[in-house]
């Protein structure tokens, strides 16, 4: 019989549990649970922000910015060429290595795009679909003391390969104190990335009010179509709010890995990855699911071990302990019905048969397949945007990409030989809908074309 193993008071940090114990079901429902919430007062606080910027417009941004970030802005909007000298001055090799980062992101969503198509029949009529692109995007890049250029690079290229005419990037200024300009020095890093994309709209301004600036437009700032990009939770439920006055990708939650690794597996690759995601936030999940018993215990081993060496070791230690633990399953075929019930935003799989496991895979914003692809390959080089689904929401979401910044329109031309075909039968579903006007604007043409 198959020992059950609780919570280990030695690996409290990372618990080995198979799923037949309380315990599991427990932390599992925990893990799953770990969507965003946006309780009443932050939603209430950043709907006021939104108003304020609404009716006061630069002035409202000016003042957000003063009280958030500790900087006055004399100017909203960064001047070109302070993106261009951030540029200059960069360091080459990191030129080079954001360049090429961004050509296998441009070459991999190139092939996402989609044809326009019109299609006539026998009799004259002619049905098709035209994809358009946006007109004019917003990402918000989060800034502050962090440097964020692969979310610049994950969600600028993939509008720029769709057609989107107009990028706006909006980045928080860095706090008082640390800016040699007036108007406060967004990351250069960050500018230094929009110079190499060729984007040179770049206003400093972060937080609510600047989803609400790019929502609603102000006097410097121009109203877009949809909103990209990741924030802070004032941030996320901004985005909730505009919503449906604008378009945006997702309301992001916190992030979350699956390693799914059976006895081929090395513990201490399994165990840098789980850390490379709980250094992201203290309520990202880093889930191993295994057949191996023992390997499950070694990267609790090896995870310890780690820890001490990460510069973010207390986010990485709460993220473990809010939402770490190995689960041990007895076949495979149990790991992927786990995965597919999770829905992780990254799933590693390092097994045998991998590429038959992945063909039973069916929630999962990104897999990675090997040994050879952790989640910070596709974080930053790999090709594919690295913004996916969180929280569950793979099950019915989908991977950022070309169509994120396209949209569809139906066309339909009728032909008079499919019009007379098919008026009675239309006149015979508007009346049952009780829709009356719907069948005499068939009707009238019906009776004419009979009267010539």
């Amino acid at each position: 019989m198959k020992k059950k193993y609780m919570f280990s008071t030695k690996r409290e940090l990372f618990p080995v549990l198979t799923l037949e114990t309380d315990a599991a079901h427990k932390l599992l429902r925990k893990i799953k649970n770990r969507n965003l919430v946006l309780d009443d007062s932050i939603v209430s606080k950043v709907t006021s922000i939104i108003k304020t910027v609404r009716s006061e417009g630069d002035a409202a941004l000016i003042k957000f910015t003063k009280r958030f970030d500790g900087v006055t802005l004399n100017q909203i909007k960064v001047p070109k060429e302070e993106i261009e000298e951030a540029r200059a001055k960069a360091d080459k090799k990191f030129v080079d290595i954001i360049s090429e980062a961004a050509a296998k992101v441009r070459k991999f969503h190139e092939k996402q795009k989609r044809n326009s198509w019109l299609e006539e029949d026998g009799d004259g009529t002619v049905l098709g679909q035209r994809i358009v692109p946006l007109d004019r995007v917003a990402l918000y890049v989060p800034g502050g003391t962090a440097a964020y250029p692969s979310t610049v690079i994950m969600n600028a290229v993939p509008a720029q390969a769709a057609g989107v005419r107009k990028i706006i990037v909006v980045t928080p200024p860095n706090k008082a104190g640390t800016s040699t300009r007036e108007h406060g020095t967004v990351n250069q890093l960050v500018l230094t990335t929009c110079g190499i994309l060729g984007i040179d709209n770049v206003y400093s301004i972060g937080g609510a009010q600047a989803v609400a600036a790019v929502a609603y437009g102000t006097e410097s700032v121009q109203k877009v179509d949809k909103i990209v990009g990741p924030g802070n939770i004032f941030v996320a439920a901004a985005k909730k709010v505009v919503f449906g006055d604008v378009d945006v990708d997702m309301i992001a939650g916190p992030s979350e890995v699956v390693v799914l690794a059976d006895s081929t597996a090395d513990p201490d690759e399994v165990a840098a990855d789980l850390l490379a995601q709980a250094e992201h936030d203290c309520n990202a999940a880093a889930v191993l699911i295994t057949t191996d018993e023992n390997l499950a215990h070694k990267v609790g081993e090896r995870i310890q071990s780690f820890l001490s060496k990460l510069s973010r070791k207390e986010i990485a230690a709460e993220s473990l302990r809010r939402s770490g633990a190995a689960f041990v399953v007895s076949e495979i075929s149990e790991a992927v019905d786990l995965v597919n019930e999770i829905a992780p935003e990254h799933l590693e799989i390092v097994a045998n048969n991998d590429m038959e496991i992945l063909n039973c895979i069916k929630n999962a914003g990104a897999v990675f397949i090997g040994r050879y692809s952790p989640e910070s390959v596709g974080d930053y080089f790999a090709g594919p945007s690295h913004v996916l689904p969180t929280g569950g929401t793979a099950r019915f979401s989908s991977v950022l990409s070309v169509e994120t910044f396209v949209k569809r329109s139906s066309v339909i031309r009728y032909s008079q030989k499919a019009f007379e075909r098919d008026s009675k039968k239309i006149q015979t579903l508007a009346e049952s809908e009780g829709l009356t006007a719907h069948s005499l604007s068939i009707k009238i043409r019906d009776k004419r074309e009979r009267k010539r």
